[in-house]
């Protein structure tokens, strides 16, 4: 069974922050996904969990050569994501769950921002959680690829689908490097300004 934890730097982080403790409750914009069984010897189980503190360790490590990658994780309060193959025996329950994982996201008032259905067959849902006004608490990556696995990402925080790969990387999570980097490209295209001749004359083609 393939059983990836965690990953270099996520490693450093937990290792330094054995001693502390969470006491309070389950901020705003945090989805529990429940308990997943690992498929099988073939089959990919993916499980990561940082908590606050060890988000604001690894800020005070990035601190004063990268403050920019410094104020993003100061701005997330928990990151959580789950990887599960599909196999025969799990497929059709596991697309059920990530369904109604989705259903109970717009029940409780989750905006829904991006629904893509790919040719393939993958199907991704992302959803947000504003905390007054403009800024956000929580944001949620749903990804069903019926071919390979079952993606549930939840980041608790002031954060946006656009920064996912910036942050994966500064954590080297690889799910959120990968899902951030499918985010950016599908993400619209600015267009560039047109160009405009002096005195009124049409550009040149």
């Amino acid at each position: 069974m393939k059983t990836i934890l965690c990953y270099p730097l996520t490693i450093a982080i937990l290792a330094a922050g054995v001693g502390f403790n969470v006491l309070a409750g389950p901020p705003p914009g945090q989805v529990d996904f429940g308990t997943f069984t690992p498929p099988g010897d073939d089959g990919q189980f993916v499980e990561i969990q940082i908590n606050s503190n060890l988000l604001s360790l690894a800020a005070q490590v990035v601190g004063k050569q990268q403050p920019d990658a410094a104020k993003l994780l100061r701005s997330v309060q928990l990151v959580h994501v789950n990887v599960i193959g599909l196999t025969d025996a799990n497929r059709a329950d596991l697309v059920k769950r990530v369904r109604q994982i989705r259903h109970d996201l717009d029940a409780q008032g989750w905006d829904h921002n991006v629904a893509v259905q790919e040719k393939d067959g993958q199907d991704v849902g992302i959803y947000t959680k504003t905390r007054g006004g403009e800024a956000l608490a929580g944001l949620v990556v749903t990804v069903i690829d019926p071919n390979d696995s079952v993606v549930l990402i939840n980041i608790v925080g002031d954060i946006r689908p656009e920064q996912v790969a910036a942050l994966g990387d500064k954590l080297d999570i690889k799910p959120l490097k990968d899902v951030g980097a499918a985010l950016k490209e599908a993400a619209p295209k600015e267009k560039a300004p047109k160009e405009e001749a002096p005195n009124g004359a049409t550009p040149q083609k």
